[in-house]
C-alpha cells in the first residue's frame, strides 16, 4: 500500500462545494482485497475509531458503514472514512466520501472533504499507517498521541473563535470569503467592494487609532482631553517611581506595563512596597515603560462597540477556584483545564488557566497556597485581572447597561479613533450611570469576540454579524459581476468580447486568459493564467469592477474554481481534447469537469450554453438557474423548445444576431458589421459573439448596449491578438490562429476555403501531451485541407521525444492523401514559419498554428501590439489561439 500522490483542492470542486484532499493510493498486492479476507480487521477497525460506527456509507443510515465492511468492501473506501472519522474527532465537521479505481489497475482515487489542509493530509498518512496495523493483526498504539498532534496542527493552523466566527456571519449573508494567509487575515468580498479583516481590526479601523490603542499612557491622555473619567496615574520607569507614586496616589493602585495586552503583565489591588517591586519586575518582562494607576473598586466590565452602536456587554470575572474541602488549589486547577470548552490561547471559548507566578502572588496575598485545600464553597482568587485569555470567564450583560455608560463607551471608542473597540469599564454596577464612582481604564483595538459569543451565563450575541453588517451596510454589494467561461475552444475569443462590451459600460474589467491577466488594458501577469490562481488575483484586486475568467479544465481539476459563485457561467462547445490525461478518458467525462462553471452559480445566476453541441445541450440538466442557450441554428431544436418555453435564446436569424425571448425577438447587429466573422464564413467567431452577447445578457446587460460596444470591435490583431488575424503580405496571406486539436483545424479551414486563396498551406503542431490518436486526427484533418505542409513541434515536448509528435502528424496527413512531396518536417516552430513564407507563392494563404506568438511576429512584420490591449506603452507577450485549454 503506497500513497502514489496527495492534492488538496481548495476551491469548489468537481467532487463538492467544499475543498477536499485527492489521495492517490496503489494498493499493490491488496487491490482486489476486500474487509472479508481480514478475519480481525473489522473488530480492530471499530474497537480504534468507535465513532465509524455510525457513519452512514452509501445505504444510509446509521451503521451502513459497518454493514459494508461485514458484507465486504475494499481497502480504499475503509481508507476514505478512516480519514474522514480521524479529522472528525478532532472537530472537524467533515461529510463528503468518495473512493473509486482509476484506470491503472490496483490504484485508487479517493476524496475526502478536507476543511484544514495540513491536518488532512497527516489524517490521511495516519489511516494509510493504522490501516496497515490493523491488517496485519495488530492495534496501532499511539492512537492518543497522533489525535493530540492532529488536534495540535488544527489549533496552529486553524482560526481562532473570533474569526471563525466572523467567516461564518459573512457566510451567511452569502458573502465570499478568502484566507489571505495562514493566520487571520481575511478577505470579505471581492474587487471594489472587498473589505479585509485581521482578526476584529478591520479595512475601516484607522492605523493611528491602533497605534494609540496599544499605548496605554497615550490612551489615557486622549480620554482625559475627550472628558472621560480614567483612572487617576502617571508613567514610571523604575521602582523607586512607582513607589513615589503610589505614596501620592494612595493605595491600592495597579501597575501594568504601558503597551501589553490581554492582561500580560497586569497585577491589581497592590497595597505594600513589596507588593510593587514584584509588580514592577512582572510588567517590565513585556514593557520598560509601565503604567500605575490608582485601582477603581467595582466589577469588570467590557463593552463592545462597533461603528456607532453598543453591540454587547460582558461582566468579566477573574480566573478562580471554588473549593470542595477535598482538592488543592492545584488540584482544583488541573479539574478546572479539563472542562473541554477550555483550550490553549484563543482556539476555544474559554482558555486554559496557567500557574505562574501571577498565581502564586495573588495567592500569597491571600495568605495561601497552591498546597491549600479550600473548604467547600469556599472561593479562591487566582488572578486580579478579569482577562479571558488569562482564564477569566463572562457573564452578559447587554441589557442591562446603562445608556449613559453605552454612550460614554462610544465616544472614547470614537476619540481613540477606532470603528471596533472593546472598552473596559470598572463601575458598581453598569445598570447604574457610571460618572462619579467609576472609570474607563483601558480602550482596546482587535477586541476579542469570544465572552460575547460564548458567556459562561447568559444569552450569546452576534457580535460577528454586527461587525460583517458594519462593513456591508444594507444596499452595500460584496462582489463584483463575475462571469466564467470554459470549453474547448473559443474561450479567449469569448472572455475578451466580453470584457469588451463590460469596458464599454463604464467598468474596470479584470480578465483572465490563456495569454495573461489583465485589468482593463493593462497585462498584470503575462502567461497561460486560466487556473484559480489568476481568478483570485483579479477578484483581490480593489480596482476590479467585474470579472472576467476564462477557466481551463486543468486548473478545475489540480486546485478547484478560485472564486466561491460566479454570476454566469459559460460553456462554449466541448471537443474531443485531453483525453487520456487527468483520468479523462472520454468527451463525457470533461463534460462534467467543464460543467462546474455552470453548477457553482449565485441564486439568480444565469448559465449560458451551446444549443449547437449536443453535449454542452444536455448539461442543461445540472443548471438549476436561468439558462440562456445560444446557436447558429434559428431552428435548432434544443433553442427552439427553449424559446417556445418562454426562455431567452441569442442565435442567427438571416444574416443577424438576434435576441428571442417570450416570441419577441429584438435584433443586435448585422453579421456583416463584425469583422472578425469574415463576412460569415469564420462561424466558429460567430458563435464566439454569441456566446458572449448570451453571457452579457445573463448579467442584464441591454441590447442597444451590447449592439453599440459590437460595432466598435474590430476583432482583429488589436482587438483579439492571435485568433485568426489574416495579414497581408504583398502577393500573399498569412492567418494566425492557436487552434491545437483538430476541432479547431477543421473550423479555420472551413472558413479559409472561403477566402479565395490559390493554395494553402498550413504550419502545423499540436501538444505532445495529447494522446496518439488525437495527434493522428489532427494530421488526417490538415492532410486533407492543405496543398502543402509544413510539420513543426511545440518546444515543450510535454514528455514526447524530439521528431515523435511531427511523424504521428505526418502519418495522419499521409493517411488523408496527402502527398509525401508536399510535407516538410522542421521541428523548429520559427524556422518552418520563416521556410513557409520563404517559399511562399502568390495568392497563397499561409496559416499557421502557433505554440508562441511573439518569436513569429517580426517575421510576418509585427513588432508589437497596437491599441486599445496595449495602451499606455504595455508590452505584451502572446501565447494565445482559438482551440484548447
Amino acid at each position: 500500500m503506497r500513497v502514489v500522490g496527495c492534492t488538496y483542492l481548495a476551491g469548489p470542486n468537481i467532487y463538492c462545494r467544499s475543498p477536499v484532499l485527492r489521495l492517490t493510493l496503489d494498493l499493490g498486492e491488496w487491490a482486489q482485497k476486500t474487509t472479508r479476507d481480514f478475519p480481525h480487521l473489522e473488530e480492530g477497525l471499530f474497537s480504534l475509531l468507535p465513532g465509524l460506527g455510525e457513519h452512514y456509507c452509501s445505504l444510509n443510515y446509521p451503521g451502513g458503514f459497518r454493514t459494508r465492511v461485514q458484507e465486504g468492501t475494499f481497502l480504499g473506501h475503509v481508507l476514505e472514512h478512516m480519514i474522514l472519522e480521524l479529522q472528525a474527532m478532532c472537530g472537524s465537521a467533515v461529510f463528503y466520501g468518495r473512493t473509486r479505481e482509476t484506470a491503472q489497475a490496483g490504484v485508487y482515487e479517493i476524496v475526502v472533504e478536507c476543511l484544514q489542509e495540513k491536518m488532512g493530509r497527516e489524517a490521511a498518512y495516519l489511516a494509510v499507517e493504522f490501516l496497515q496495523s490493523l491488517m496485519a493483526g495488530e492495534q496501532p498504539l499511539n492512537l492518543a498521541a497522533s489525535l493530540s498532534r492532529l488536534r495540535r496542527i488544527l489549533a496552529q493552523e486553524g482560526l481562532g473563535p473570533s474569526t471563525a466566527a466572523l467567516i461564518a456571519a459573512a457566510r451567511r449573508r452569502g458573502i465570499p470569503v478568502r484566507r489571505l494567509d495562514d493566520r487571520s487575515l481575511i478577505q470579505l468580498g471581492y474587487g471594489k467592494y472587498q473589505q479585509r479583516i485581521q482578526a476584529t481590526v478591520t479595512a475601516q479601523t484607522a492605523c493611528i487609532g491602533v497605534d494609540i490603542a496599544c499605548d496605554k499612557g497615550l490612551t489615557k491622555r486622549v480620554l482625559e482631553q475627550a472628558g472621560i473619567p480614567v483612572p487617576p496615574g502617571q508613567l514610571v520607569g523604575n521602582e523607586e517611581e512607582a513607589l513615589a507614586a503610589a505614596a501620592e496616589l494612595g493605595y491600592p493602585v495597579v501597575i501594568k506595563p504601558d503597551n501589553g495586552n490581554q492582561g500580560k503583565g497586569v497585577s491589581l489591588n497592590l497595597t505594600t512596597g513589596e507588593d510593587i517591586r514584584e509588580a514592577c519586575a512582572l510588567a517590565r518582562r513585556y514593557s520598560q515603560r509601565l503604567l500605575l494607576e490608582k485601582q477603581i473598586p467595582g466589577r469588570h466590565y467590557r463593552v463592545l462597540v462597533v461603528g456607532e452602536r453598543v453591540v454587547a456587554a460582558a461582566e468579566r470575572i477573574p480566573a478562580q477556584v471554588l473549593g470542595d474541602g477535598v482538592h488543592t488549589v492545584a488540584e482544583l486547577v488541573e479539574i478546572l483545564n479539563k472542562d473541554p470548552r477550555r483550550g490553549v490561547g484563543h482556539e476555544k471559548c474559554l482558555t486554559k488557566i496557567k500557574i505562574d507566578k501571577v498565581v502564586e502572588a495573588v495567592l500569597k496575598r491571600q495568605g495561601v497556597g497552591l498546597a491549600y485545600i479550600p473548604r467547600k464553597g469556599e472561593g479562591v482568587l487566582l488572578r486580579e485581572n478579569a482577562n479571558l485569555s488569562t482564564g477569566g470567564t463572562a457573564i452578559d450583560v447587554t441589557a442591562d447597561i446603562h445608556p449613559d455608560n453605552a454612550f460614554l463607551a462610544v465616544r472614547a471608542a470614537r476619540a481613540v479613533g477606532l470603528d471596533v473597540a472593546g472598552v473596559d469599564m470598572v463601575t458598581a454596577d453598569i445598570a447604574h450611570p457610571l460618572l462619579g464612582s467609576g472609570a474607563i481604564i483601558e480602550v482596546n483595538a482587535a477586541p476579542g469576540l469570544r465572552m460575547h459569543l460564548y458567556p459562561s451565563k447568559g444569552e450569546g450575541r452576534d457580535v460577528a454579524g454586527e461587525i460583517v453588517e458594519h462593513l456591508f451596510p444594507p444596499g452595500r454589494p460584496s462582489r463584483v459581476p463575475l462571469i466564467s467561461i470554459t470549453g474547448t475552444n473559443g474561450k479567449t475569443t469569448t472572455a475578451r468580447l466580453v470584457g469588451h462590451i463590460l469596458r464599454c459600460q463604464g467598468l474596470k474589467v479584470g480578465m483572465t486568459t490563456t495569454q495573461g491577466v489583465w485589468l482593463d488594458d493593462r497585462c498584470l501577469v503575462r502567461g497561460d493564467t486560466t487556473g484559480p490562481w489568476s481568478a483570485r488575483l483579479i477578484l483581490s484586486d480593489p480596482s476590479t469592477e467585474a470579472a472576467v475568467l476564462e477557466t481551463a479544465r486543468g486548473g478545475i481539476l489540480r486546485e478547484g474554481l478560485g472564486y466561491d459563485e460566479g454570476d454566469v457561467g459559460v460553456i462554449t462547445n466541448i471537443y474531443r481534447d485531453h483525453l487520456g490525461q487527468d483520468g479523462l478518458e472520454d468527451v463525457e467525462d470533461l463534460a462534467h469537469v467543464k460543467s462546474l462553471v455552470i453548477e457553482a452559480l449565485r441564486p439568480g445566476g444565469c448559465a449560458v450554453l451551446s444549443a449547437d453541441d449536443p453535449l454542452v445541450a444536455s448539461l442543461s440538466s445540472r443548471v438549476n438557474s436561468r439558462l440562456i442557450y445560444f446557436s447558429l441554428e434559428e431552428d435548432n431544436v434544443y433553442l427552439r423548445r427553449h424559446l417556445q418555453a418562454g426562455r431567452e435564446g441569442v442565435f442567427v436569424q438571416g444574416e443577424r444576431l438576434v435576441v428571442g425571448k417570450e416570441g419577441q425577438v429584438e435584433d443586435v447587429i448585422a453579421i456583416a458589421r463584425l469583422p472578425m466573422a469574415f463576412g460569415g464564413r469564420a462561424q466558429h467567431n460567430v458563435a464566439n459573439v454569441l456566446a458572449a452577447v448570451a453571457a452579457c445578457r445573463g448579467l442584464g446587460v441591454g441590447i442597444p448596449e451590447i449592439a453599440g460596444a459590437l460595432a466598435k470591435y474590430k476583432g482583429d490583431f488589436t482587438d483579439n491578438p492571435g485568433r485568426l488575424n489574416l495579414f497581408q503580405m504583398g502577393g500573399y496571406r498569412v492567418l494566425l490562429d492557436y487552434g491545437h486539436n483538430p476541432a479547431a483545424y477543421g473550423a479555420v479551414l472551413q472558413m479559409a476555403r472561403g477566402l479565395g486563396a490559390r493554395r494553402l498551406v498550413g504550419v502545423i503542431g499540436v501538444p505532445g501531451d495529447r494522446c496518439d490518436k488525437l495527434i493522428l486526427e489532427s494530421g488526417r484533418i490538415a492532410g486533407g485541407g492543405f496543398q502543402k505542409l509544413y510539420i513543426k513541434e511545440d518546444a515543450d515536448l510535454r514528455g514526447r521525444e524530439p521528431g515523435e509528435v511531427a511523424a504521428l502528424l505526418e502519418q495522419g496527413a499521409l493517411a488523408a492523401g496527402a502527398r509525401g512531396e508536399s510535407i516538410e518536417i522542421i521541428l523548429s516552430e520559427v524556422e518552418a514559419v520563416g521556410r513557409a513564407l520563404s517559399q511562399a507563392q502568390v495568392g497563397d494563404l499561409i496559416i499557421i498554428f502557433y505554440e508562441e506568438l511573439e518569436p513569429l511576429l517580426p517575421l510576418i512584420g509585427v513588432n508589437r501590439v497596437s491599441g486599445p490591449l496595449a495602451q499606455g506603452g504595455a508590452e505584451v507577450r502572446w501565447a494565445v489561439g482559438w482551440g484548447g485549454d
